[in-house]
């Protein structure tokens, strides 16, 4: 099984409605439940369900990592995947440092899931909501990040995207070109655009924004695989 790590804040643990067309089970796509007997159950809506850091359940809706799935099976049907998600709204990257408990929680997820059999082969970031203030930081804390990642995990060149946030606000805008500049600042990481992208509230990307971003991820993940 093909194994991705899904982290970041409350777009990845997803607000947007959970819509008809979002209510199918993928194929060969699996959910880790970090429960000894049945570690993975094939991947339904919310996917964020499993997080050990979430908040309460009802909040956990549709998420970039459901169009990620979906696509990177389009683009590779005959691989099994498994989705570690493990996200929590409102969340800075502070509170991700390595070492504290949103971070801890992540490698641990991981590590189970590893333990079941398959290879860790990409990480999904989407979080800087709670930073865009800090922007001028940021770059350097997540340079830590990617590296404490890859570093415990024991994949030093394991690929790593991130996201761009909403343009809904105008606050965001040095965010967004900041992160632009990770694929030059840290090897094999790629960058998701959120153009043409909406909002339900300013800030939490809609269902067909959500899905639209998943595509990105995908794409972006897939790119690093082949180099």
């Amino acid at each position: 099984m093909d194994l991705y790590l899904c982290i970041g804040q409350s777009n990845m643990a997803g607000r947007a409605a959970i819509e008809p067309i979002d209510q199918d089970t993928l194929s060969n796509v699996y959910l880790f439940t970090g429960n000894e007997n049945m570690p993975w159950e094939k991947a339904a809506n919310p996917f964020n369900k499993y997080s050990t850091v979430r908040k309460e359940m009802r909040m956990q809706r549709l998420s970039p990592s459901y169009g990620f799935a979906k696509a990177m099976h389009e683009a590779m049907p005959n691989k099994r995947i498994g989705l570690i998600i493990n996200a929590k709204g409102g969340t800075s990257i502070e509170e991700w440092k390595p070492g504290d408990t949103l971070y801890n929680e992540a490698i641990s997820q991981t590590k189970k899931a590893l333990k079941t059999g398959g290879t860790l082969k990409g990480i999904i970031w989407h979080q800087g909501e709670s930073n865009t203030s800090r922007y001028k930081k940021y770059m350097g804390q997540l340079t830590d990040l990617i590296e404490a990642l890859r570093t415990d995990l024991n994949m030093p060149n394991i690929p790593f995207v991130a996201g761009q946030l909403s343009t809904d606000k105008p606050q965001r805008n040095n965010f967004n070109q900041m992160i632009l500049e990770l694929p030059a600042k840290v090897e094999n990481t790629g960058v998701v655009t959120t153009e043409n992208t909406s909002t339900i509230d300013s800030t939490h990307f809609d269902s067909a924004s959500q899905r639209l971003l998943g595509k990105r991820y995908a794409e972006a993940m897939i790119k690093l695989l082949k180099n």
